[in-house]
């Protein structure tokens, strides 16, 4: 018991401390030619810097999104006769059909790892990348050397040579009732749209951010908004799903937020959807105080990980209030850092450092309490 009571009291002295530490923060001066400045918000905007205004979708990625869903072949299937069929690969196997009069003889028949068959009077004949149409006319020519009129059916019994594979909040992933589909790898079978691939996964949960789908391609990312396909009926987003295409959903960032800290009349976290930009993340504080230095207001953001070096921007909130230059008024993301200094900031690197703590505590309260408390105790037994 009194263990525990000596933890909790150290624990209130560390947040008390780094409480009083983001109150406290020096802005440090500096007079050295060398100081590092916060990258200029007006700057990124002019350049359109995806870093402020997210990783929206270039519009090269949609049209190349579009023709995905276009495609007439791929590595799975290709049309004949205006019939997509599937393409034969390795470890596929073959049901071919024999028929002599009315008597039908049915072998199984397997591709084998260099894409090649055996059957009947046939000894490894390649027909990898055929399909079972193509199959049917190769061996129907090849067995009349043997056999007078050789009437033979070709078609698919087992689809082993192409995968697709999914994460994130798919049904399947997330329950136990659907047997193979938890390993999250899918044999495609031919002609396969992304819709195709969502149905066969058992759909998506009630978690997902169904409108940030990645398609991950040859180690390229596409986002697909899933809604606009659902609601709005937009086919151009419905891609074609190829072999080794990776399908992301994930889970939907219901607590989106960001954090307005400093010379504010109130400090606190406020959720994303009510701040989406820094104007409006000032007026849900309070707006600033009066011993604010609002000209170096900074934005941290991209502080995923403890350690991390995150990108610090300055916006200059004089200039947008009194000047209206807009161009401060930077869109808001998810863990943003608004930080309303009460002294100028000299060099930015060395008030990082010393805000680390700080920064440490508001994103990430479990492993700054291990790092502060626990690990010193264990340290000293």
């Amino acid at each position: 018991m009194l263990r525990t009571m000596h933890f909790f009291r150290k624990w209130v002295c560390v947040k008390c401390a780094l409480a009083a530490l983001l109150l406290c923060i020096p802005s440090l001066q500096s007079c050295s030619s060398t100081a590092v400045q916060g990258t200029p918000v007006k700057a990124m905007v002019m350049a359109r810097d995806p870093k402020v205004f997210g990783e929206a979708p270039t519009r090269r990625k949609r049209e190349v999104v579009a023709e995905m869903a276009k495609v007439t072949e791929n590595k799975v299937f290709k049309d004949v006769s205006g019939i997509p069929e599937y393409r034969i690969g390795p470890l596929d196997v073959l049901t071919i059909d024999s028929r002599v009069g009315e008597k039908i003889t049915t072998a199984e028949v397997p591709v084998n790892s260099r894409g090649r068959i055996s059957y009947s009077f046939l000894d490894d004949i390649f027909i990898e990348d055929l399909t079972p149409s193509e199959v049917d006319t190769l061996l129907t020519a090849k067995l009349s050397k043997y056999v007078r009129k050789p009437r033979i059916d070709v078609r698919m019994s087992k689809y082993q040579s192409k995968t697709a594979l999914i994460s994130g909040e798919f049904v399947s992933l997330r329950s136990r009732d659907i047997g193979q589909a938890r390993s999250g790898r899918f044999f495609l079978r031919g002609k396969t749209t992304l819709m195709d691939l969502i149905a066969m996964a058992g759909g998506y949960t009630v978690d997902a951010d169904i409108k940030r789908l990645r398609l991950i391609r040859q180690g390229r990312k596409f986002p697909i908004n899933l809604y606009n396909i659902i609601e709005r009926g937009d086919e151009s987003q419905n891609v074609i799903i190829d072999a080794g295409d990776i399908v992301d959903i994930p889970e939907s960032p219901l607590g989106e937020r960001v954090y307005v800290l400093g010379a504010v009349a109130n400090q606190g976290v406020y959720q994303l959807r009510n701040a989406r930009d820094l104007l409006t993340a000032l007026a849900l504080a309070g707006n600033f105080t009066s011993e604010a230095k609002e000209e170096q207001t900074l934005i941290v953001r991209g502080y995923d990980s403890p350690g991390a070096k995150p990108l610090v921007m300055m916006a200059d909130l004089d200039a947008l209030l009194n000047k209206a230059d807009v161009s401060q008024n930077i869109p808001l993301q998810d863990g943003d850092l608004v930080y309303v200094p009460r002294m100028l900031i000299g060099d930015i690197n060395r008030w990082i450092e010393n805000a680390r703590p700080m920064l440490e505590l508001v994103r990430w309260p479990a492993e700054t309490y291990r790092e502060y408390t626990l690990r010193p105790l264990i340290k000293n037994q």
